[in-house]
């Protein structure tokens, strides 16, 4: 039977964040005229970046303010930042312990997936680029010209609003997590454990010290894709 294996993206198959490199990235082609203020924009993306780190961020006001900065430019704009961004920070971070650790998935045959805070503008992209096609994101609110509105659709997919994902994914497909003999789920974040804690093989992947403790304590699997 076919086994389930789930990935986060930033710092577990990628040696850095998407979301606070978009973000910098971002300050750096921004107008120097106009509504949103990159001096501004950087100072709170970073504000926000700490917030995560120590565990304390609301995740529905940090995408508010993500994608409502998205939302001042034509999907054509931001679709060519994009591919720069793509270009020029996430290509020489897809390495190839990530591409071998998916491969293996893969190659079983396994359900394979990407489930991520980071939302699906920036994320998707990246998901293509490692091979892999399912994505599971916070999902930006898009106009009937497929421009981002600021709005976020649905629930955050970080901490429990994971699983919350995860469970909608899976009912989609006519599925759900009894149906795999193997479930797999692969992150270094604390605040993934609400879904390590529920998946039959938790793999704490290039772990912070916060989920390297709890990890240690449960006898989880300790995966160290980067140095």
């Amino acid at each position: 039977m076919q086994n389930l294996a789930l990935f986060d993206l930033d710092h577990t198959l990628l040696p850095l964040d998407s979301d606070y490199e978009w973000g910098k990235f971002l300050t750096q082609v921004l107008p120097r005229s106009g509504e949103v203020n990159a001096q501004e924009f950087s100072r709170r993306n970073s504000e926000y970046f700490l917030q995560y780190q120590h565990g304390s961020l609301d995740p529905v006001a940090y995408l508010e303010f993500a994608l409502g900065t998205l939302a001042h430019f034509p999907r054509a704009q931001l679709d060519a930042w994009h591919a720069q961004f793509m270009q020029e920070v996430i290509q020489p971070a897809l390495l190839a312990p990530a591409f071998e650790i998916i491969k293996q998935h893969q190659e079983q045959d396994d359900l394979v997936a990407i489930i991520t805070a980071t939302n699906r503008f920036v994320t998707e992209p990246i998901a293509t680029a490692l091979g892999i096609k399912h994505l599971m994101a916070a999902e930006p609110e898009l106009d009937q010209s497929g421009n981002i509105t600021g709005k976020l659709y649905g629930v955050p997919s970080s901490g429990i609003g994971k699983v919350v994902h995860l469970q909608a994914w899976l009912k989609q497909h006519g599925k759900d997590m009894r149906d795999f003999p193997k479930t797999y789920f692969y992150s270094d974040s604390h605040n993934d454990i609400p879904l390590l804690s529920i998946v039959s093989h938790p793999i704490a992947t290039n772990p912070s010290t916060t989920l390297l403790a709890h990890a240690e304590k449960k006898a989880w699997t300790l995966l160290y894709l980067f140095k």
